[in-house]
């Protein structure tokens, strides 16, 4: 029985519920909603991070000096989770080394480096438009060989995501995009409706599910217009209009918004039947399958007071984040700071010569009185603010002091990885706790934890098993030389059987000169006692006469 049999979730299409908790921050999602999406010119250089996704990173395929193709592949898909990296426009390879990469850390990770020559000069195209002829596995690993991970979220890998084989009872597709200053999503409904809808009937075939639900909150009332156009009367596409909150657009809470189910803690959507992709994804599997075109672009949001030209970027893959902020008309202040992402979950750039990498929505430049900076740390007063706003029921405060405390144990027993990372308790907390950042420190500790652990089992592993092996090559070298000294023994037994009857075979031989011998030796001894008996007879003869004439003497 499967998952969702197991559970028989009755889900209403036309659930609109609630989850807990939630914040209603500032939107200022305009000017950027209004605006078209820009085409900006090339940079004079892309930096490709090699990995921009959750799995392992592939082979590099190309050399220093060698000109590349647009669409052509960098880099080769790798292990099951690996996605391959495809050139975003024509030009040369001037290098392969370590780069900045779009991280708080700002740590170097391998990237290819290419120089654009200007001509955008696509190499091979390999399009299905109609795709119904084709097996679902080879429009798998067309997503897959496309290089599309999931462009709303963490990044993972499309195709891996959709391979799923348990039943799903909705298809949800994710257009709600609710963190503050972001409209990507919301401009490219504006823009591309009917593409959308056509990488969701894609999708729709390849996860053979009927039912479709279409999130999008109700701030985006020009995005709603567009995809209701769009759906037309296709009575399998239901567009849901959902209440404007934060995070509204989290997979659990939009989740339990349209169903009225949450997902069980350390499980999937898919365990109840639930399968969520993002509009931007449904765009880049439409531009894949119906066009041939890997995943080389992605609109992202300029926006910030500190720029002039506010609004939303066709941005190419290993764009420099300086690059869009030169385009956009960036005036810096004297404590500027670049956040990727939005207020809520983005993150403070280190340096601004990073790139835009698949999973990058945004590029904030506030100004210091439009955003301020943090203030210091202060102790927690137990005021329980940000328990109420914490989407997943946790207890923001309790986590926190496990972590400080290095309680690693325990905060896994609190349900650590539930935390969605949203920010909602750091923007309610009065004391200014970057409540967050203590649990991405926290959650990187328990997985490097337990890849160690991980490792030291697979080296317990190893050390049994050649054991094993060498107590068994043993055992193997021990038979082995039993069997050589049982087939000695037989040899040397057949030997001496073959000797005995060939003795028995030749009877005037050897064993007839064994029994004269003796016979000879027996005679001569008999010849000698012969010889001594007829001595010691004469000897007597001879004394005989004379004891017999003194005997006369005597008597005259």
């Amino acid at each position: 029985m499967s998952d969702v049999q197991a559970n028989k979730h009755d889900f209403s299409a036309n659930v609109i519920g609630h989850f807990p908790g939630g914040v209603h921050p500032p939107e200022r999602k305009h000017p950027a909603s209004s605006q078209p999406i820009r085409k900006l010119k090339l940079p004079q250089e892309l930096i490709l991070p090699v990995r921009q996704h959750i799995g392992p990173s592939g082979k590099v395929l190309v050399k220093v000096g060698e000109r590349v193709d647009k669409g052509q592949r960098l880099t080769e898909a790798g292990l099951s989770q690996g996605l391959p990296l495809h050139a975003p426009t024509s030009g040369t390879i001037a290098a392969i080394e370590e780069r900045p990469t779009a991280h708080a850390s700002g740590l170097p990770e391998q990237a290819i480096v290419i120089h654009p020559d200007g001509e955008n000069r696509w190499g091979n195209k390999h399009a299905l438009p109609d795709y119904h002829d084709v097996e679902i596995s080879r429009l798998l690993e067309l997503i897959q060989e496309a290089g599309i991970a999931g462009l709303g979220g963490a990044g993972f890998p499309t195709a891996q995501k959709l391979a799923q084989q348990k039943p799903l009872r909705h298809l949800i597709i994710n257009g709600v995009e609710c963190e503050p200053y972001i409209a990507a999503d919301d401009r490219l409904m504006q823009e591309h409706a009917d593409d959308i809808i056509a990488g969701i009937r894609i999708l729709q075939y390849i996860t053979r599910c009927d039912s479709v639900l279409l999130a999008i909150e109700d701030n985006k009332p020009e995005a709603i217009k567009a995809m209701a156009e769009a759906i037309d009367d296709n009575p399998q596409i239901q567009l849901k209009v959902v209440p404007t909150k934060y995070p509204s657009g989290g997979e659990k809470q939009l989740i339990e918004l349209l169903t009225g189910h949450q997902v069980p803690s350390g499980k999937l959507p898919m365990d109840i039947g639930l399968l969520m992709q993002n509009v931007g994804t449904a765009y880049a599997v439409k531009r894949a399958i119906i066009h041939g075109e890997p995943l080389l672009e992605r609109v992202v949001t300029l926006t910030g007071e500190s720029l002039q030209q506010r609004g939303n970027v066709w941005a190419l893959l290993g764009t420099p984040i300086q690059h869009l902020l030169d385009e956009s008309g960036f005036t810096p202040e004297k404590k500027q700071r670049i956040i990727m992402g939005g207020p809520m979950m983005g993150f403070t750039l280190p340096i601004t010569e990073v790139p835009v990498i698949k999973t990058t929505n945004c590029v904030l430049a506030p100004t210091e009185k439009e955003l301020p900076s943090p203030g210091p740390e202060l102790a927690c007063i137990r005021c329980g603010a940000c328990a109420d706003a914490c989407p997943a029921t946790l207890q923001p405060q309790q986590l926190q002091w496990l972590a400080k405390a290095k309680d690693y144990e325990s905060l896994e027993k609190h349900n650590l990885f539930d935390c969605i990372e949203c920010g909602a308790c750091a923007y309610v907390c009065p004391s200014e706790i970057p409540l967050v950042h203590y649990y991405r420190k926290a959650k990187a500790e328990v997985r490097n934890i337990a890849r160690e652990k991980a490792k030291a089992e697979q080296a317990r592993k190893r050390f049994e098993a050649r054991q094993e092996r060498l107590e068994r090559e043993k055992e193997e070298r021990l038979e082995r030389h039993r069997k050589a000294a049982e087939e000695r023994k037989k040899m040397q037994q057949e030997m001496q059987q073959e000797a005995q009857q060939k003795n028995s075979d030749e009877p005037g031989s050897k064993a007839e000169e064994s029994t004269e011998k003796p016979a000879g030796k027996s005679a001569a001894v008999a010849a000698a006692i012969a010889r001594a008996k007829a001595k010691k007879a004469a000897q007597a003869a001879k004394e005989s006469p004379e004891e017999s004439n003194s005997a006369k003497g005597s008597e005259s």
